[in-house]
């Protein structure tokens, strides 16, 4: 597998150019990077006109995905998700109102989407909540959001694997967006490596449109890298106009490093990457099948991470990850009242997966509590996304929000899931939310 932006990255370091162009570091700086950090100089092609070794490397990676079309992001899944957005808008049937039909657990990403190209979410509800970060959409639901619209929507939009792990059924979901002849998108940010598994996990092989993956999350690349890919039997027009919309949503000046450091990782893909992937899956699931003997039960289907439901186990999430970083320096991705999410890749070695098992051993539980159900904040729809996102806002305690109507999202980050989506009137139920998941200030309307 060739690699050529970083076979061009070295040629330019040993030709001993005397760099009169961007950036300003010149090729030297404390990072120890800078030598490898270009603009877009003669040979360096351009990421939104992409002709040369771009194009090249981004071929490469639509080959080991197996995908119609892959494009390079250094502005990481949110790029792509504005992108994937956009093209299943720019080519819905004419006539047909400019709606997504949406499961709830959207990262803000979403709605910012929503605000910049002005379309109508329809969304997706879960039966019953256990987290903010899970709406499990099955295709019987699906079918009866589709059927009771006045048109098919321009697309389905869902999120698997979501932030807890749980996956979707994407070829029967994908069969439903068949039958009523509208697009599926998955936002895959947290699974690019699930192509590399045997067999393959990956949306675009179990019926997707179009997916976006955060290869920085998963693979050994530098953070903001990320792949858009289109799937084969996409229409055409995907395909066509997708670059131009990457360049809509995305900076002329893009990282070269992490162009590098995807470039690279085709490389790893095909080489032994894969099996290092593979092989940390297969160690994942034995330490999941552990946990039971120390007392911890785990939730989510996805290969690469471990989700411990803490409320079975008499624990906070916080408490919980806590006791992760004390007793053995494991820092995990996200903690909340009742879970905590670590994350797993090819990177990982045998040395971390008994740090955490030695961890989990020592961590003290109680016994289990009851978790109830959460509230399902639907709030009232008082406004478009857009129009409230650019309506002048203020800053409020959250314990005063309720019966105002919500500014930006109101969201933390990790998982930038919103309680509160733009436009919605604040609830009981979200306001009884926010103080949950640790949210002290809500951007609201101005009265």
């Amino acid at each position: 597998m060739t690699t050529p932006i970083w076979d061009f990255l070295q040629r330019c370091q040993q030709a001993g150019t005397r760099r009169f162009h961007m950036p300003g570091h010149k090729g030297a700086g404390p990072l120890g990077c800078e030598q490898w950090d270009i603009t877009e100089i003669q040979g360096a092609d351009s990421l939104y006109e992409a002709a040369g070794i771009i194009a090249e490397s981004e071929a490469n990676a639509a080959a080991l995905f197996g995908s119609g079309a892959t494009f390079y992001s250094t502005e990481g899944s949110s790029q792509c998700i504005k992108v994937m957005l956009y093209l299943a808008l720019q080519n819905r049937p004419a006539g047909t109102p400019p709606v997504i039909a949406a499961a709830r657990n959207v990262h803000k990403s979403f709605v910012h989407a929503a605000a910049l190209l002005d379309f109508e979410p329809v969304w997706l509800w879960p039966e019953e909540s256990a987290s903010l970060c899970a709406c499990p959409v099955t295709a019987e639901g699906l079918g009866q959001v589709l059927s009771a619209l006045d048109a098919p929507p321009a697309a389905v939009y869902i999120t698997s694997p979501d932030y807890l792990g749980n996956m979707a059924d994407i070829p029967a979901l994908a069969g439903v967006c068949r039958r009523y002849k509208t697009p599926l998108l998955v936002d895959n940010a947290h699974g690019a490596y699930l192509r590399f598994l045997e067999p393959s996990r990956h949306p675009l092989d179990l019926g997707a449109d179009l997916c976006c993956d955060s290869a920085h999350k998963t693979l050994p690349v530098l953070t903001g890298g990320a792949y858009l890919h289109i799937a084969k039997t996409a229409p055409a027009a995907f395909r066509k106009n997708a670059r131009a919309a990457m360049a809509l949503f995305g900076s002329t000046s893009p990282s070269y490093l992490t162009l590098a450091s995807l470039d690279l990782c085709n490389g790893y893909l095909a080489g032994g990457g894969p099996s290092l992937i593979r092989a940390a899956a297969g160690r994942m699931e034995a330490l999941k099948q552990d946990l039971p003997k120390w007392g911890w039960s785990s939730v989510g289907t996805e290969p690469l991470k471990l989700t411990l439901d803490t409320a079975a186990c008499g624990i906070t999430g916080s408490l919980a990850a806590e006791g992760l970083r004390v007793n053995e320096g494991v820092e995990p991705e996200y903690g909340d009242p009742d879970f905590v999410v670590l994350m797993a890749s090819g990177a990982t070695g045998e040395a971390d997966f008994q740090a955490v098992e030695r961890a989990l051993r020592l961590t003290r539980r109680r016994h289990p509590r009851s978790r109830p159900a959460l509230p399902l904040a639907r709030g009232e729809r008082v406004l478009s996304i857009r129009e409230a996102l650019f309506a002048p806002q203020e800053t409020v305690p959250a314990e005063e929000s309720l019966g105002r109507i919500c500014g930006a999202p109101t969201v933390s980050c990790p998982p930038a899931v919103p309680i509160a989506v733009s436009g919605e009137r604040i609830g009981p139920e979200a306001a009884a939310l926010f103080p949950y998941y640790g949210i002290k200030t809500v951007d609201v309307l101005q009265d």
